[in-house]
């Protein structure tokens, strides 16, 4: 079960350590917009550095050949009061949200209204299921926002193993995450 309280062990894995997150260094148009995301998942965050590091060399931040990354681990003390949003299911608020974040002027509405959380938590799109929200956004099931189109998609996602995502998008959201150590992964 998806939830946020003090003493929650949380992942990130990057093509280098990341002892204090910085926003302005997060990427926008994520799945639940720009800010730090985690997992509870240690081998999802290993996943990610092979995305991390080739996402970093294109853009010059390392050298070509780096074949390791890190996973830094937070613990989450939770302190003053935090907006938070949890998608507990892969359904239609959830794919809306990620559509939103991910296309501009798509379901605006949504993305608007997922401004007033520090935190907003749910189902991670990865590579596995990538290609079926790019369809879906390209509007090769229909028109996103059909239910017709909606349930495709979610129907294609669904057998997948999604694991969970949490996004921390505020400065207040940030001061709780807890720096513990990190672990350097070489890939293979």
């Amino acid at each position: 079960m998806l939830e946020v309280k003090d003493g929650l062990i949380l992942y990130h894995g990057s093509y280098c350590e990341v002892k204090e997150p910085d926003l302005a260094k997060c990427a926008k148009r994520k799945d639940f917009g720009r800010g730090f995301y985690l997992t509870t998942s240690k081998e999802q965050a290993e996943n990610f550095l092979r995305t991390s590091i080739i996402k970093a060399i294109a853009i010059g931040k390392i050298e070509k050949g780096q074949n390791y990354g890190y996973i830094s681990t937070f613990e989450v003390k939770l302190s003053g009061k935090l907006e938070t949003h949890i998608f507990k299911n892969a359904d239609v608020d959830w794919l809306h949200c990620v559509a939103a974040h991910r296309k501009k002027k798509m379901f605006i509405e949504v993305e608007q209204e997922m401004t007033k959380y520090d935190i907003i938590a749910g189902k991670i799109a990865d590579d596995a299921t990538n290609a079926t929200l790019t369809a879906y956004l390209a509007g090769a099931f229909g028109t996103a926002g059909d239910k017709e189109s909606d349930d495709f998609c979610i129907k294609r996602l669904l057998p997948n193993k999604l694991k969970n995502q949490y996004c921390f998008k505020t400065k207040a959201a940030i001061e709780c995450l807890k720096f513990v150590e990190s672990e350097k992964i070489c890939l293979k």
